[in-house]
């Protein structure tokens, strides 16, 4: 069972704009993956960092949908810790902004196999310990489809 933290980006995808086909196929392989972990095929990790940037959401309906993830969590990594904040800041100097390189830190400290985001500039970068994917991507490679 593979152990997955999905980003910020992610969690938020479905209340983009879905005019672009990117936009909405990103939005339906999310959807898929959570379905997944509900039905147990993936192990899922939560954050403090995404307790934080969820509560600092202006709207609440979008902060109202994500929450529950939070508690539907195999793991949750609650508290900021030396490990985390030094993994973070030796993603400062790759251009990897301070949120995004601790949601990547927490990743990493909970063992995850992937870190899921639509990021691009995220999507964009090479880190070894955990390998940074696509929600199209992640199923592609872990389930051989798409949706």
């Amino acid at each position: 069972m593979y152990k997955i933290y999905l980003d910020n980006c992610c969690y938020n995808r479905p209340f983009d704009d879905q005019s672009q086909i990117r936009i909405q196929l990103e939005t339906l392989a999310k959807l898929h993956i959570q379905q997944q972990i509900k039905n147990g095929v993936y192990f899922l990790v939560w954050s403090y960092i995404l307790d934080y940037e969820n509560q600092q959401n202006p709207f609440i309906d979008k902060r109202l949908a994500i929450m529950p993830w939070r508690y539907i969590a195999h793991q949750i990594v609650d508290k900021e810790n030396e490990s985390i904040l030094t993994f973070a800041e030796q993603l400062a100097p790759m251009g990897i902004k301070t949120f995004d390189a601790l949601h990547i830190a927490c990743a990493v400290y909970a063992k995850c196999d992937f870190y899921i985001t639509t990021d691009r500039k995220l999507l964009n970068k090479t880190i070894g310990e955990i390998q940074i994917i696509n929600p199209i991507d992640f199923i592609m490679k872990t389930e051989g489809t798409l949706i």
